[in-house]
């Protein structure tokens, strides 16, 4: 504490990231990093980009990444915003959409990043638990809306940390029972195993789709975000970025993260072999041991250099780890360290 230090600052909780831990060894799967390596066109297309041009302000209207992936979405580029990170972007979305008199819904167990955003810009929350399998329910946001009153929502979908991925149908019923609230639908994991409402933009004007090239695309070292919707939405977010920092993204990762979108090749490959190891965890990626704390295994599984994601809060998943698919090779040392620390 400082007596520097302004209002804000002191009643701040910030997020905690995952750690990043330099262990000779070590297992890294904590963070939901793509466990291999970026395609060999986002390489060379930031190599080329390396050279006498980085004197030079990059496009602030990051106008060749909007267009790579309005071409993706089969949207139009004054439908897509960039940012440093969808971190950055969702910052963006809090201030520029989400901030009202009625409170932001969101659940209970979520990306823990959204309270500390609505500390920091003083929006009003309400948090509606999930249901005892870890699901979201709809008629529950619609509940609140008609008992309290909302001002705005927002979910990932499929849901973090727990996974569990609601269908388009039901995203499309909320939509239509909310027309005149702002809705964030956070897609962070969508390529691994949920329906984007990336196709009920053109229907639906209140709502934003937000994206990461962080995991599908192997970029977490770039960060490099984008939101998708009505252009009226994508305005406000400008108005935020362009008040705060208008050059979000360098020339580099500008680069990359083109190339990235237009690689479809390597990124249905290496969904595809994600995927597949996954299948072999069964439902091993955020899951609790019937006898064993989830500090205490986390812990464990650390003394055999493999890193896991482990929350201490909301109690209700304490006891829950949330384990990143990993490589083959990953999987097998995993599983291997899981047999030692278990005693089988």
């Amino acid at each position: 504490m400082s007596r520097y230090w302004s209002d804000v600052v002191h009643r701040l909780t910030p997020y905690v990231p995952g750690e990043q831990p330099r262990i000779e060894g070590l297992v890294k799967l904590n963070t939901n990093e793509c466990p291999y390596g970026p395609s060999e066109a986002v390489l060379a297309a930031m190599a080329a980009q390396t050279g006498e041009g980085l004197r030079l302000y990059p496009d602030p209207q990051s106008g060749a990444l909007r267009q790579a992936v309005a071409a993706h979405h089969g949207l139009r580029p004054e439908q897509v915003f960039v940012g440093n990170g969808s971190d950055e972007v969702l910052a963006h979305a809090f201030l520029g959409l989400l901030k009202h008199e009625a409170p932001l819904l969101h659940p209970d167990i979520s990306y823990s990043f959204y309270p500390v955003y609505a500390r920091l810009y003083g929006i009003a929350t309400r948090e509606l638990p999930l249901a005892e399998d870890f699901g979201i329910r709809i008629d529950d946001f619609l509940a609140a809306r008609r008992d309290g009153g909302a001002g705005a929502i927002i979910f990932p979908n499929p849901n973090a940390p727990t996974g569990m991925a609601l269908p388009l149908s039901e995203l499309r019923r909320l939509l239509d029972a909310c027309p005149d609230l702002p809705v964030v639908i956070d897609e962070a994991y969508v390529d691994f195993g949920a329906e984007s409402a990336v196709a009920l933009i053109d229907a639906c004007p209140q709502l934003l789709v937000v994206r990461t090239l962080s995991k599908s695309r192997a970029l977490a070292g770039l960060r490099v975000g984008y939101a998708l919707g009505h252009p009226d939405l994508v305005e406000a977010l400008n108005r935020v970025k362009d008040s705060f920092n208008s050059y979000p993204l360098d020339r580099v990762a500008s680069a990359g993260a083109v190339a990235a979108m237009q690689d479809e090749a390597w990124f249905q490959a290496t969904r595809a072999r994600i995927i597949a190891t996954r299948e072999r965890l069964a439902n091993f990626v955020f899951a609790r041991h019937p006898a064993q704390a989830g500090a205490a295994l986390a812990a464990a599984l650390r003394e055999q250099k493999v890193l896991v994601r482990q929350f201490a809060r909301p109690a209700r998943i304490a006891d829950f780890l949330r384990i990143s698919v990993g490589t083959e090779a990953q999987t097998d040392t995993l599983l291997q360290a899981l047999d030692r620390v278990l005693g089988r």
